[in-house]
């Protein structure tokens, strides 16, 4: 089921984990003829740093994404974002006249193209919001301090490793409203912020019930989330999570573009008070029960094993030649009843046994 026609407002050329500055350059020139894109700034190896502004309202909203090179599932959710507004119906022209929207879609190219978490001088501008000693850090503040938001949409990709709660469900989108102090306390910008993401958890538990999950709410000043709180603009974290069987990401991608549909809508009309502070507490937090892979009763590949013993494999996302590959990892080995695999093997089983003597990059691991 897909809701706002997304399949037909869907950017398909910019698709999987891999998204660098020069896949979405075609989409972002294509959308200059209707909204305002322009060069904000340039990274460390000097590539464009872009914005597009979309709408003409008195309520402005900042996004930005891939702050993390490595973290690409937003950037497409805002394309596909843009694409919607671009097309003219009516929730798409409510929106445009009620918000000004200012979205960064690639904040750091470098690490884009090198599929990696830090920028090209290896800093993690996530934890660079005081210092401010890399060009795009400062390119984001200048944006901040530009446009005024009345809004902050902090868009970020999350690891397979998280769960809801304590439950087996993955952590498939994940919401925060980041704290402005260390005490955590509920200021007035961030109970608008905790209301959005309630009126956001609510619509994806009609998609995806039980696999939306509340980030750790941990004070860091470092953080931009957190500083943009202190300032006291009402700012949101989007975490991308893992959904069954998606390792590229394009079913998350849909939930992220309903999650970010939800949010403009209740903007436009000034509805975050129709939803309740006290639902916020109720997403459960996530916790990082899961695995990629977990394979029981080893001793069967392997009598060197324990009898029991279980392996927990996480994949690496590697790079190589232009695409991203999944790259088993051993883990963790022991009892692993308290954790949960994305995929399960139990080597009793003859099927479950044979399939995994027959995966040379799990089976290798084990010898």
């Amino acid at each position: 089921m897909f809701k706002y026609n997304y399949n037909a407002i869907k950017v398909k050329e910019v698709q999987g984990r891999y998204v660098t500055l020069k896949d979405i350059a075609p989409f972002m020139d294509a959308v200059a003829a209707n909204f305002s894109v322009s060069q904000v700034g340039k990274s460390v190896q000097k590539r464009d740093i872009e914005s597009i502004d979309l709408g003409s309202g008195n309520t402005r909203i900042l996004m930005w994404s891939q702050m993390h090179g490595n973290e690409s599932t937003t950037t497409k959710a805002v394309l596909d974002l843009i694409s919607f507004l671009n097309a003219g119906s009516d929730l798409a022209v409510l929106i445009l006249e009620a918000c000004t929207i200012r979205i960064l879609p690639m904040l750091n190219p470098d690490g884009a193209l090198a599929y990696t978490r830090v920028n090209a001088n290896k800093v993690d501008l996530n934890r660079d919001a005081q210092e401010r000693t890399q060009p795009e850090s400062e390119v984001l503040r200048e944006a901040y301090q530009n446009f005024k938001p009345h809004f902050c949409f902090n868009l970020h990709d999350q690891r397979t490793i998280f769960n809801v709660g304590d439950t087996n469900k993955p952590a498939t989108v994940s919401f925060l409203a980041p704290a402005s102090d260390p005490e955590r306390s509920v200021s007035k910008n961030r109970a608008v912020a905790m209301k959005l993401i309630v009126a956001m958890n609510n619509e994806l538990q009609d998609f995806i019930p039980g696999q939306v999950g509340r980030y750790d709410d941990g004070f860091n000043k470092n953080c931009v989330g957190d500083t943009f709180q202190m300032l006291n603009t009402p700012t949101i974290l989007f975490e991308a999570g893992h959904y069954p069987d998606d390792y590229e990401r394009e079913q998350t991608r849909y939930y992220i573009f309903l999650a970010l549909m939800k949010a403009l809508q209740v903007v436009a009309n000034d509805e975050t008070d129709a939803y309740s502070l006290d639902s916020y507490l109720d997403i459960p937090e996530n916790n990082k029960l899961f695995l990629d892979v977990i394979i029981h009763h080893l001793e069967t590949i392997n009598p060197s094993y324990k009898a029991g013993d279980s392996a927990g494999i996480l994949y690496v996302e590697t790079l190589v030649e232009n695409k991203i590959e999944f790259v088993p990892k051993l883990e963790k080995i022991g009892d692993l009843s308290g954790f949960f695999g994305h995929k399960t093997y139990n080597c009793l089983s003859v099927n479950d046994l044979a399939d995994v003597q027959a995966t040379p990059k799990l089976s290798n691991l084990l010898k």
